[in-house]
């Protein structure tokens, strides 16, 4: 055998052993599956509830966030209705509706996948409440799945908040799913955040573990 071929051959086995060694035990999180929901200012409260009505905390979230205990109506521009959509507190900057590409198509809009918070030029969509009907010129989108993560689980996994990853999930009907951002703060629990649309495709449910991969 020349040496051309030992060379070769050398360079081959230790390209090898460099990705045996990166193929040891993977990070694995929580699923949170997010159901729709919506976000709403102090103004736009009392637009759907009534003046001087405050939001009542039913469920503590992660990130200083609650489930409130009022719900209201979605409707699209078709008059296609979803009942009983749980509002998240506390109230925000801007009003916005997180909705699945199911229910989009069940509500007639064109909801743009995005973050959330970034609603510019986003679908209307229109609410109503027991005291009020609120119309949104813009604000209804498909949430972009993403994993929440404390700084310490970032520097443990060598991520940082904006890097995206891939990530297997499920059993008999599992899938990897791509461009899943991480997000960063100390005030996070570690979890990855994913639609129902998401969750029945790889049925998957709360609580289940997700493997970065």
């Amino acid at each position: 055998m020349d040496s051309r071929n030992v060379e070769l051959i050398t360079r081959a086995v230790l390209q090898a052993l460099e990705g045996a060694d990166k193929t040891g035990p993977k990070m694995t999180v929580p699923v949170g599956v997010s159901a729709r929901h919506i976000h709403l200012t102090q103004e736009h409260v009392e637009a759907l509830f009534g003046a001087g009505y405050h939001l009542t905390k039913k469920k503590d979230l992660m990130g200083g966030q609650f489930a409130a205990n009022e719900q209201c109506t979605i409707v699209g521009l078709k008059l296609r209705a979803i009942e009983n959509v749980r509002i998240l507190g506390p109230v925000r900057k801007a009003s916005q509706v997180e909705i699945s590409a199911t229910d989009a198509r069940t509500l007639g809009v064109n909801a743009p996948l995005r973050e959330s918070g970034d609603t510019a030029g986003s679908a209307p969509i229109a609410l109503v409440g027991p005291k009020g009907v609120l119309y949104l010129e813009e604000g209804c989108i498909v949430a972009a799945r993403h994993i929440h993560m404390t700084p310490e689980e970032a520097n443990a996994a060598g991520l940082k908040d904006g890097d995206y990853v891939s990530v297997r999930m499920g059993n008999e009907r599992g899938a990897v799913l791509d461009k899943v951002k991480i997000r960063v703060d100390p005030s996070f629990s570690l979890e990855m955040h994913i639609d129902t649309d998401e969750a029945n495709a790889c049925q998957v449910s709360q609580g289940d573990s997700a493997e970065l991969l």
